[in-house]
């Protein structure tokens, strides 16, 4: 006994199967309205990390003469006042004033750390406002929902990195001290300026040296979120389809579509007015480009036809390549509303049609 050993695949139906198509750019288009980008919040947070240490070890000695500042005038204030005459409202002026001028200071660094933010993330997803995420998500309130989010392989895969990120950043920090160690123990022989700035040295360069191990990641990051966004938006081709015919039926583009058709037909249409016998006018609402070729048609063809602005651009053109202009009021009227461009004109309309091509060849010597 034979047995035949067969796939059951083959007979599958591969309509919505395996993703394989790009995005289109309404599927694309609809998920950024929904506020759906390939962004990375580690790199915004590195680039707002290094140019924060970047301008705070160019700006370190104007900061730190300013807080030195401030300090010495709250003391002073406060050695100024004998006991009888501090109080708290005192006190609490003087910590105003303090607070103050201390975010004077330090405003430049918070304005530049918005703007840099602000940058960053323009860069990354562009400029568009969107409120879908802060739609409500009632399954965001499903505990089953919640505990397949926190048990997701994503969640475990950013665990991992978050584990890596602390174990590197350990090492970054470790490494630098090494070598300073023996200062920072002899710190208590140091003067108070001589600390802070040692303290400030250290501080400022431990930063930079994350910062920058942060940035490297950032990038990396983002280069993966823009692979895995592009790879979540593809499609299948039964998807394509499906969006297709969606975008057939729907009247907004059905009407863009008529449109793209009607300008079409006006170019066709203006082409080959130049190669009328007359146009026959109303005069100035309605006009009508006719030609006669006894060799292709049996009867004259209405070759364009237009009211209002698009006759007076009829007329302009026949002006410009000597076509005869002929008023006829009734006339115009029959053709203009019974006769489609490119139809010939009908029975009942050749005596007048003929009447008015005698007329223009009598003036052009062809008759």
């Amino acid at each position: 006994m034979y047995y035949l050993r067969y796939d059951l695949q083959l007979f599958a139906n591969d309509e919505g199967g395996e993703k394989t198509e790009e995005a289109t750019p309404k599927k694309l288009d609809d998920a950024r309205k929904k506020g759906q980008a390939a962004k990375s919040q580690d790199l915004t947070t590195a680039v707002s990390l290094l140019v924060f240490f970047v301008l705070l070890k160019i700006y370190i000695g104007f900061l730190g003469n300013n807080f030195l500042k401030e300090f010495s005038t709250f003391y002073r204030h406060i050695a100024d006042r004998t006991n009888d005459e501090f109080s708290i409202p005192l006190a609490c002026s003087y910590v105003g004033e303090v607070l103050k001028d201390s975010v004077i200071i330090t405003l430049p660094f918070l304005i530049v750390g918005f703007i840099t933010t602000v940058i960053t993330m323009l860069v990354q997803v562009k400029w568009k406002v969107s409120a879908e995420p802060m739609k409500p998500d009632l399954n965001k309130f499903n505990p089953v929902s919640g505990l397949k989010r926190l048990v997701s392989k994503e969640k475990l895969m950013q665990l991992v990195t978050s584990i890596a990120k602390i174990i590197v950043i350990i090492y970054v920090v470790y490494s630098y001290l090494q070598d300073k160690w023996p200062l920072i123990m002899d710190m208590y022989f140091y003067s108070l300026p001589q600390a802070l700035a040692l303290i400030g040295d250290v501080i400022l360069n431990i930063g930079l040296r994350i910062s920058i191990f942060f940035f490297i990641i950032g990038v990396a990051d983002y280069i993966f979120q823009k692979w895995k966004f592009k790879n979540d938006m593809k499609m299948s081709k039964q998807e394509v389809k499906d969006e297709y015919k969606n975008q057939e039926g729907d009247p907004h583009v059905k009407g863009q579509q008529k449109q793209r058709m009607r300008q079409a037909a006006q170019r066709r249409m203006m082409a080959e007015l130049p190669q009328a016998d007359v146009v026959i006018t109303n005069p100035t609402h309605l006009a009508v480009a006719i030609k006669y070729d006894k060799d292709q048609y049996d009867a004259p063809v209405v070759l364009a036809k237009g009211a209002d602005y698009l006759a007076e651009k009829i007329k302009t053109i026949a002006r410009e390549n000597h076509v005869e202009i002929v008023e006829n009021k009734p006339l115009a009227r029959m053709l203009y509303h019974n006769v489609e461009i490119g139809e010939q004109i009908p029975p009942e309309l050749y005596q007048m049609v003929a009447e008015v091509l005698a007329y223009v060849y009598g003036l052009q010597g062809k008759l």
